[in-house]
C-alpha cells in the first residue's frame, strides 16, 4: 500500500464558514456568506463540489501508525488530488489547562487508493484517544486548492508497545545494566496492616493486583498484568537487601528459588526513570503454563533465564545460584499468589524513603537513555 507523502502541514480548520487553509488565496476557495451559503461571487462557484468523505473507518492500529479510509460519492470523484486528514489528540478535561497542549497539524497527502497507511506524519503517542476528520481536495493549476466540506470527527486510541518496540527498549536497558551481583532472596515491602489483612482475609496468600500505570506509557503490562512486585536489589558492601523502602517499614523475604526457577519463564516488560539519574527495569516471573505467562507470551519479549543481562537463575555444583545487574533497580513482578508461610515477615530498622516510590510514577520523555523514537 502506498504510503502518503508528507507535503505540509497547516492549521487547523474550524467551520467551512471562516478560512479553511492558511495562505491561500480566496479567490480559489469556496467561499460562505454569513448564513452559510456558498457566495455566488466565488470564482469558482460554478464548479461542482468536491464529494464529502463519510463513513470512516480506522485501522490497522499501532502505537505509532494507522490506516484509514471511506466511502464517497461518484460525482466529481475524479477531480481529487489530495486529501487533507485533521488529527488531535482527544481533549482530557482533567489535564492541565497551563500546561503547553500540541498544536493541531493536518496532513496534506496525495490522493491515493484506500485505506491510505498514516506512519511518522505525527509523533504519535501510544495508547492515546485521538480524533480525525477528512477532507477532498482539488489542487488547481495556480497551486491553491478547492476543498470540500470537514467529513464527521471519529475518534479512535492508539495501540501499546509491540514486542518489536519493547525490545527496542530491551536493547537500550542491557546497555547500562553493569555488571552482575549474587543475591539470595526477593523481598517485598509493606505496612504492617497489609500483612495483618492478607492473614485475615486470604488464608495468608498475597494476591496479585493489577499493576499500576507507572513506567513507560505504552507499556502492555500496564493496567492489565496482575502480579505482585517484589526486589532484589543489594547492598554493594554487604550482599544483602537494603534496609531502607519507599514502601513499608515490614518486609516480607523469600528464598530466590521459590519463585524463580526452572518452572518459570522470565520476560522483559519496561525501561524507565523518573527526572533522576536512576532506571528502572521491571521483569516478569511467570510458572509455566499460568495465566501470566499466556499474558506475557503473547505481549513481551521473552528472557534466558540463564542467560540476560538483568537476572538470571543458574546451577552451580547442584544448587541453583543467582544473580540481578547492578546499575540498573529491578522491579520483579510475580504473577501467581505467594503465600506467606514460603518466608518470613519481620520489621526493618531503616527508614522508609517515600521519595523512592515508582508507585504511578510518570517516566521521563525527554530522557535518551530509556526513550525510544515512536512515543513515550
Amino acid at each position: 500500500m502506498e504510503v502518503p507523502r508528507l507535503e505540509h502541514t497547516l492549521n487547523s480548520p474550524t467551520s467551512p464558514c471562516e478560512e479553511v487553509i492558511k495562505n491561500l488565496s480566496l479567490e480559489a476557495i469556496q467561499l460562505c456568506d454569513r448564513d452559510g451559503n456558498k457566495s455566488q461571487d466565488s470564482g469558482i462557484a460554478e464548479m461542482e463540489e468536491l464529494p464529502v468523505p463519510h463513513n470512516i473507518k480506522i485501522s490497522n492500529i499501532t502505537c505509532d501508525s494507522f490506516k484509514i479510509s471511506w466511502e464517497m460519492d461518484a460525482k466529481s470523484k475524479d477531480r481529487i488530488t489530495h486529501y487533507f486528514i485533521d488529527l488531535n489528540k482527544k481533549e482530557n478535561k482533567n489535564s492541565n489547562k497551563f500546561k503547553h497542549k500540541d498544536v493541531p497539524t493536518k496532513l496534506v497527502a496525495k490522493a491515493v487508493p484506500l485505506p491510505m497507511t498514516v506512519r511518522g506524519h505525527w509523533f504519535l503517542s501510544p495508547r492515546t484517544e485521538y480524533t480525525v476528520a477528512v477532507q477532498t481536495a482539488s489542487k488547481q493549476v495556480d497551486g491553491d486548492y478547492v476543498v470540500s466540506e470537514w467529513s464527521e470527527i471519529i475518534e479512535f486510541c492508539t495501540a501499546d508497545y509491540s514486542k518489536v518496540h519493547l525490545t527496542q527498549l530491551l536493547e537500550k536497558a542491557e546497555v547500562i545494566a553493569g555488571r552482575m551481583l549474587k543475591f539470595s532472596v526477593f523481598y517485598r515491602n509493606q505496612h504492617k496492616e497489609y500483612f495483618d489483612y492478607i492473614r485475615e482475609h486470604h488464608g495468608n496468600a498475597m494476591q496479585p493486583s493489577v499493576k499500576d500505570n507507572s513506567g513507560s506509557h505504552g507499556s502492555p503490562i500496564s493496567g492489565k498484568l496482575e502480579g505482585i512486585f517484589f526486589s532484589c536489589s543489594t547492598e554493594f558492601n554487604t550482599g544483602k537487601p537494603p534496609q531502607d523502602s519507599p514502601y513499608g517499614r515490614y518486609r516480607f523475604e523469600v528464598a530466590a528459588e521459590k519463585l524463580f526457577n526452572p518452572n518459570t519463564n522470565l520476560y522483559f516488560g519496561d525501561f524507565y526513570c523518573m527526572y533522576t539519574a536512576y532506571h528502572y527495569v521491571i521483569l516478569v516471573i511467570a510458572p509455566v503454563g499460568s495465566p501470566g505467562d499466556d499474558f506475557c507470551k503473547q505481549r513481551l519479549p521473552q528472557l534466558n533465564s540463564k542467560d540476560n543481562k538483568f537476572l538470571t537463575c543458574t546451577e552451580e555444583d547442584g544448587m541453583l545460584v543467582y544473580h540481578h545487574a547492578q546499575d540498573v533497580i529491578l522491579e520483579v513482578i510475580y504473577t501467581d499468589p505467594v503465600d506467606l508461610s514460603l518466608g518470613t515477615v519481620a520489621e526493618i530498622t531503616g527508614h522508609q524513603l517515600m521519595s523512592l516510590s515508582t508507585a504511578n510514577a510518570k517516566k521521563d520523555p525527554s530522557c535518551k537513555t530509556c526513550n525510544i523514537s515512536v512515543g513515550r
